[in-house]
């Protein structure tokens, strides 16, 4: 009789194993489908802080081009202006027009570049979640893959180094959800 009950206390525990895989997978898949939907939108926002930086410093060169131009506008004629006395007037007030024009265009320059700076900030900082996200996604894949070896193996200490990643998984995906700042960088030094 003895044999027999053995035989059912190892498949009781290879179910509550296979169970305990079952629920971990679940509720991992379930966070990782969270912190796909958080990534994706993060993703999108990179796109357009990306598009917007482009542009700022498209727009930027084309000032430094127009401030450029006032300013040789102006210094030709100024230079007209001592060649030609009989229009001096006329060609200082156009040389003054075009110098005013030439610090407005360096006034607008600057405030563009700011704007494309602000435009690279605010991708970096995307960026920097966006790579707790790819991290959290990667551990979890890993977890799961150790996790389908525990069922297949039903090694129960298998299980126990599966939340390792795991755990990672759930660290990173917390940290780009709640915005915490722990990065691979981090990672990287605790583990070394």
């Amino acid at each position: 009789m003895e044999p027999v009950n053995d035989a059912v206390a190892e498949h009781e525990a290879k179910s509550r194993l296979n169970t305990l895989i079952a629920i971990t997978v679940a509720l991992l898949a379930t966070f990782m489908g969270v912190c796909k939907v958080k990534d994706d939108n993060i993703v999108q926002a990179m796109q357009q802080a990306q598009a917007d930086r482009v542009d700022h410093w498209s727009f930027y060169q084309a000032r430094v081009i127009r401030e450029e131009v006032a300013r040789a506008t102006a210094d030709q004629m100024r230079a007209q202006a001592a060649a030609l006395p009989a229009g001096r007037a006329v060609l200082t007030a156009g040389a003054a027009r075009y110098d005013s024009l030439a610090t407005a265009e360096a006034a607008k320059k600057a405030q563009v570049r700011a704007q494309a700076e602000a435009d690279q900030k605010a991708y970096d900082a995307l960026n920097y979640r966006d790579d707790q996200f790819d991290l959290a996604d990667a551990l979890a894949a890993i977890a799961i893959s150790m996790l389908a070896v525990t069922s297949l193996t039903q090694k129960r200490w298998l299980y126990g180094v599966a939340m390792i990643p795991t755990g990672f998984a759930i660290l990173m995906g917390l940290a780009g959800l709640l915005q915490w700042h722990i990065h691979s960088d981090t990672i990287a030094r605790w583990l070394s």
